[in-house]
């Protein structure tokens, strides 16, 4: 079986689920806290060569999006302006993301999770 990880936020809700749900499938997964080891530039760059596309990573409901303004950003920003932001604070990345040697599934998914088994 592949390495999972699971790529979440401790006090969100919507991840905890997630990962309930993964372990309710019985699919063991690698917690990664996004607060404390974001995603770099070139795990994302790695995620959208995987079929991920870019708009997808955005957490347009997270406060620092907003504070930060980030729905004019990526309409002026180049894409790699964008990933380097994405980058820059776990907080801007939609969450949970579950990564396993082949399937990157963005956002909290149980039908797509029954697929890793």
């Amino acid at each position: 079986m592949n390495k999972i990880t699971f790529i979440g936020y401790p006090k969100c809700s919507t991840c905890k689920k997630a990962y309930q749900t993964l372990e309710d499938l019985g699919i063991h997964a690698e917690y990664r806290d996004i607060t404390k080891e974001n995603p770099t530039v070139d795990e994302i760059k790695s995620w959208i060569d995987r079929g991920v596309e870019l708009k997808q990573l955005f957490n347009t409901s997270g406060q620092l999006y907003r504070k930060l303004d980030v729905k004019t950003k990526r309409q002026t920003y180049s894409d790699d302006q964008l990933i380097e932001l994405l980058a820059s604070d776990g907080m801007l990345v939609k969450r949970p993301i579950v990564v396993s040697d082949d399937t990157i599934i963005i956002g909290n998914r149980p039908d797509a999770y029954a697929t890793l088994k």
